[in-house]
């Protein structure tokens, strides 16, 4: 069921392979599993998951430039919009940073058999590496702004928390009110 929904939920944006839906439904079970233990997303519903989590990170994915880039995700939680960007974005190096330690050894277990992707159990402020792209979800902005990993921030927030940002909003197509939001670069 999660396959099909996502499959004609996504189709008008870009036609998801046979071995990307299996990859994005076998995170999917693993977030359903853990969840019950750790609450890594109040989203439960299997429509709202698909949309809120699975579709607008796969939307994020599709509007980075073309070519391998590394890509950090920031507050991964339940690896949401990394663990579907590295599933569609095969070409780029994704790392997925959470500092909630029981979170990231979700984060290593469920991402285990994706190659381009890498789990550091540690604070952003504490990374030393610079990235293409960061990118990041139900994360307060000004928080992202203040890191120094990537002059290229992509992020996937409610269209409110724009009012102070300098950049460029694009609706998702899913959610009330919710945009992809292009940091302008700083100068």
């Amino acid at each position: 069921m999660f396959k099909e929904l996502l499959a004609a939920e996504f189709k008008p944006y870009a036609v998801l392979s046979e071995s990307q839906l299996r990859q994005l439904e076998e995170h999917f079970s693993s977030l359903g599993r853990w969840n019950a233990r750790l609450n890594l997303t109040r989203i439960r519903d299997l429509e709202d998951s698909v949309r809120f989590h699975y579709c607008e990170s796969l939307f994020l994915a599709r509007s980075l430039p073309a070519g391998p880039l590394s890509i950090v995700d920031v507050g991964s939680g339940g690896g949401f919009p990394g663990v579907p960007v590295a599933i569609l974005r095969p070409d780029c190096e994704v790392t997925l940073v959470e500092s909630h330690q029981r979170k990231s050894v979700f984060l290593r277990e469920s991402s285990r058999q994706l190659k381009n992707v890498r789990v550091l159990s540690k604070r952003a402020e504490d990374i030393g590496d610079t990235f293409d792209w960061l990118i990041s979800r139900a994360v307060s902005p000004s928080d992202i702004l203040r890191l120094r990993l990537s002059d290229n921030v992509a992020l996937l927030i409610g269209e409110q928390d724009t009012a102070f940002l300098d950049g460029v909003a694009q609706a998702v197509p899913w959610g009330d009110r919710r945009v992809l939001f292009h940091v302008k670069p700083r100068s």
